[in-house]
């Protein structure tokens, strides 16, 4: 009998996973665009200066763990989502804002894993 494999052999980055990671880039930098309007307004509502250095690394490493997992990365496979969560839920504590933006990403992640991570794990270092 033959064996039927259901996974993509090919290490080639199809258009599926394209598109989940240009999904996954455009909602982070919409949560830093929440993040740069907050820092904007951050004497009127009345937010600590150190609260934006450690939101800010937050963003930059969530995009560089996305350019590892582009690049097929394992460690930005888990640095990514880490950093994602700690991002919603400083929101939450800090500023008792629900981000949306970091839900939805959530969500890409799950389905860019299913999509496009787990068909091609023995292709990331």
């Amino acid at each position: 009998m033959e064996e039927y494999s259901y996974f993509d052999e090919d290490p080639k980055k199809g258009w599926g996973f394209v598109l989940a990671f240009a999904a996954l880039m455009l909602f982070t930098v919409m949560g830093l665009g929440i993040d740069v309007d907050e820092y904007l307004q951050h004497e009127y509502l009345e937010i600590p200066r150190w609260y934006f250095y450690v939101i800010f690394s937050i963003d930059f490493f969530m995009m560089i763990g996305l350019i590892l997992m582009f690049f097929y990365r394992k460690i930005g496979i888990f640095m990514f989502p880490v950093l994602l969560v700690l991002h919603f839920f400083m929101h939450n504590y800090y500023l008792s804002t629900f981000l949306y933006t970091d839900v939805t990403n959530l969500f890409l992640f799950t389905g860019f894993g299913m999509l496009a991570i787990i068909p091609k794990w023995k292709f990331f270092k």
